[in-house]
């Protein structure tokens, strides 16, 4: 039986929201900015990074990159949902997907190139998949707000 994993402390916290600022802050940066050594916090963030509790990652803005149709698909399914929201993460448009309580059962946001793909997307595969009995796609109009800095407070 492995070892227990423990939640991020208050430094680990500091630090994560340090890195939520700039992900490319040099280490010795950041060990200034939460009062630790440079080698505690390099051993910090790979504790995080290898246990899951965080990925340091690129944030994109999909319209800059040819991505002109972002949507969340409500989904009312039947079935095991567990297996029917790894099928729909398994899409390549898919980057989100919750299994929720309330109306929907799955929730799935996707980025698409353009309206004729994200129709392409829900008719032809998503609605293909076993277990979706319906679909309610949410078009977004205009992103407001995106923020990743929840996991600190």
């Amino acid at each position: 039986m492995g070892a227990a994993v423990s939640l991020p402390d208050a430094q680990d916290k500091a630090i994560i929201a340090e890195l939520q600022r700039d992900g490319r802050a040099p280490y010795s940066a950041i060990a200034d900015a939460v009062g630790l050594s440079e080698t505690a916090v390099r051993n910090r963030v790979k504790r995080l990074t290898d246990s899951g509790v965080m990925q340091i990652v690129a944030v994109t803005d999909p319209t800059q990159l040819g991505f002109a149709r972002q949507a969340m698909i409500g989904i009312r399914a039947s079935g095991a949902l567990e297996p029917l929201a790894e099928s729909l993460a398994a899409l390549p448009e898919v980057d989100y997907v919750v299994i929720t309580a309330g109306s929907y059962d799955v929730l799935v946001e996707v980025v698409c190139e353009s309206d004729a793909h994200l129709l392409e997307l829900v008719s032809q595969r998503i609605r293909s998949i076993e277990g979706v009995r319906e679909t309610d796609t949410l078009m977004y109009l205009k992103l407001q707000q995106q923020s990743y800095a929840w996991g600190v407070r």
